[in-house]
This record gives C-alpha cells, sequence and structure tokens, in this order.
C-alpha cells in the first residue's frame, strides 16, 4: 500500500488530461476548457469532417457543451468562410464556416476563434461545429445524441422505499412504495414509478418524442382525469442507453405541469423549469 501510494503522489491525475483552468468574470459567468481523451468524429453528407482524439470539450455558464477540434483533425477542403462574423463577449469573434460534400450543403454549421480571450486560448484555431446540422456524432464507437456529454454530469437512479403519490385535477393517478429517484446534476429530482402502481387507464399514449444524450428515448403519456386531458404529463424511457438501465420502462411525471406529486406524505411544491406549461 505504501508503494501504490508513491505512485499516486507521483503521477497526478491532473496531469494524464490537458485542462485550463476555469475562468470566471465579476458576474459569475465561468469557462473551463479541456483536451477530452475520447476519439470524437462528426460525419456530414457521408464524409466524416472532424475526426480527432484531442478535441477540446468547451463547458461554460448556462450553455451546453461543445467539441473544438484542432484545424489539423478538420477536412478543410470541404470548408469555405461563409463572411458570417458573430461577436461573443466571452470567447470573442467568431467566424463561420459553411459546409459543402456529395452536393449537400449546411451554410454557417462551422465556427471558429482566431483571437479568442486568455481565458479561452485552448479553442484558438479550434472548429466547432452546429450539432443538429450534422449527420452524426461519435464518442469513440458509440454514437451520441443532442449534445455533447458532460464528464462533470452525474446521472443516479437509486430505488427506493419511499411513499409517492400521484394525483391530477384531485384524482389519484398513482401510488407506490417502490420508486426509483433520479438525481441529476443541475435538475429537480425525479420519481419514476412501476407502471404496475399506476392506473393505467388513466394514461393515454402520445405522439411524442424526445432523446436524452444521458438517459435515452422518452416517450411521452398524456393523463385523462376529472373530466380533463392533460396531454405529455409524464414519460417513460423504454429505450435507455447502457449507462441508465434503471429507468427503463417507469414513469415520471411533470412536477412543473398538473401533476401533484406528494413524498411520504408531503406535497412537494410546483416547479418553475424550462418543461413548465407557459
Amino acid at each position: 500500500m505504501a508503494e501504490r501510494a508513491k505512485i499516486l503522489d507521483t503521477v497526478s491525475v491532473d496531469s494524464l488530461v490537458p485542462e485550463w483552468p476555469k475562468a470566471q468574470d465579476a458576474s459569475g459567468h465561468w469557462i473551463h476548457a479541456e483536451v477530452s481523451p475520447r476519439r470524437v468524429r462528426v460525419v456530414f453528407a457521408g464524409e466524416t469532417f472532424a475526426d480527432s482524439k484531442r478535441a477540446v470539450l468547451l463547458r461554460e455558464a448556462k450553455c451546453l457543451p461543445v467539441y473544438y477540434f484542432p484545424q489539423q483533425d478538420v477536412r478543410m477542403e470541404f470548408m469555405r468562410p461563409s463572411g458570417r462574423r458573430t461577436p461573443d463577449e466571452h470567447k470573442g469573434e467568431a467566424v463561420h464556416w459553411t459546409l459543402r460534400a456529395n452536393s449537400k450543403t449546411a451554410e454557417n454549421a462551422a465556427w471558429s476563434y482566431a483571437d479568442p480571450p486568455p481565458a479561452c486560448a485552448a479553442i484558438k484555431n479550434h472548429f466547432a461545429f452546429e450539432w443538429s446540422a450534422m449527420d452524426g456524432w461519435y464518442e469513440e464507437d458509440e454514437e451520441i445524441f443532442v449534445h455533447a456529454r458532460d464528464p462533470y454530469k452525474r446521472v443516479d437512479a437509486i430505488r427506493s422505499a419511499r411513499r409517492v403519490q400521484i394525483s391530477v385535477a384531485g384524482e389519484t393517478v398513482a401510488d407506490t412504495r417502490r420508486p426509483t429517484l433520479v438525481f441529476e446534476t443541475g435538475h429537480p429530482v425525479r420519481y419514476y414509478i412501476p407502471l404496475d402502481d399506476i392506473r393505467r387507464e388513466l394514461l393515454i399514449v402520445s405522439d411524442t418524442a424526445s432523446r436524452c444524450p444521458y438517459k435515452g428515448i422518452a416517450s411521452y403519456w398524456s393523463v385523462k382525469a376529472g373530466g380533463q386531458i392533460f396531454p405529455d404529463l409524464a414519460w417513460s424511457y423504454r429505450d435507455t442507453i447502457p449507462e441508465c438501465p434503471k429507468i427503463k420502462d417507469l414513469v415520471c411525471f411533470f412536477q412543473e405541469r398538473e401533476a401533484v406529486i406528494t413524498v411520504d406524505g408531503e406535497e412537494l411544491p410546483r416547479l418553475r423549469t424550462k418543461w413548465s406549461r407557459s
């Protein structure tokens, strides 16, 4: 054990992955960049536009994480400056690029910073791509969806014996003592309930679907209660990613919509989030 401790003291974990300090301004806005240890690829029009083992992952307050690729790892022969330039108060002036390959075009779908401030020096002359304009994104050999995953974000699904009750328009919709609680960085606690503990005659399958890069593909349910139909009030991951199997086929209700959630006899307050109804 003493020898192992000596090795750990000699080789710092921080030294294994190049990283820039987390910069924060007077307003509290922060930016953090590090070279990702993952091989990252971007595919468009049947061509691999970027393929890098040293892409920079930029994390920024109130923004989704973004991969920036070194110029030498980008297929520049398929890219042309579009003439568009946009200022960013934290990163400088972005130069936009148009992608063309195999008769397919994506206008202004890439951007780069030639002279970013010191806090963003890591992305100088690197290229980022608009996620939805690309045909595919891969980390190693697995396709990833929606946006780059944040390595500092956790999603913990923990089975519980708490009693969770759901009511809608004064009508009991679910009652369970075997929920799975999902604790996800930056999000409220979510209570996932087995279908057997839900009055399934009150659920109406919805056509709505969404995808989460950390959990998988979600299907939605509307709820019929109190003589009304409340659209897309609950969701279920029938197709989870391998890292999040414990919530497969469980149902969760929006605490920010019409569902009233009671946990161990205590009614939870109505939340106001981006999923609230306007």
